[in-house]
């Protein structure tokens, strides 16, 4: 079994992308925890699941996908920056907007909008019967 799951240039990679967010370890609360679900006695037994707590920002997270704690730490770092980077470039409201305009597609047409929208689609209709029509 490998003893370090995550390569030393993926490594470096979280560490450079934490100083260009700001983000120090000492701001990072790090507990591990017991994880749950599917793997048998091994992972009942040892506390492999990761929760990770910013202080700075209040965003806390938990990461149990693999059975290897270091894999776990990695994961939830990772996790946690992209939390941070939603937060500070206003993903969440790009999100609700993009939810809102769906919401809005779905939302049934009025009565009007309708007869504009057949309107448009029996003159369309008409131009292509015209078209077929035509004989060279």
């Amino acid at each position: 079994m490998q003893t370090h799951p995550v390569t030393p240039s993926k490594q470096e990679a979280l560490r450079l992308r934490m100083l260009a967010l700001g983000v120090r370890e000492e701001e990072i609360e790090e507990t591990f925890v017991r994880g749950g679900g599917r793997g048998g006695q091994k992972l009942h037994k040892t506390s492999s699941a990761v929760m990770l707590f910013h202080r700075l920002t209040g965003i806390r997270v938990r990461c149990e996908t693999s059975r290897s704690q270091a894999l776990n730490r990695f994961l939830a770092r990772r996790n946690l920056l992209d939390r941070i980077e939603e937060r500070r470039q206003g993903f969440a409201a790009a999100r609700r907007s993009a939810a809102e305009k769906i919401r809005r597609q779905k939302r049934r047409r009025s009565r009007r909008a309708k007869e504009r929208m057949l309107e448009a689609k029996h003159r369309h209709a008409e131009k292509k019967g015209d078209r077929a029509r035509l004989e060279w």
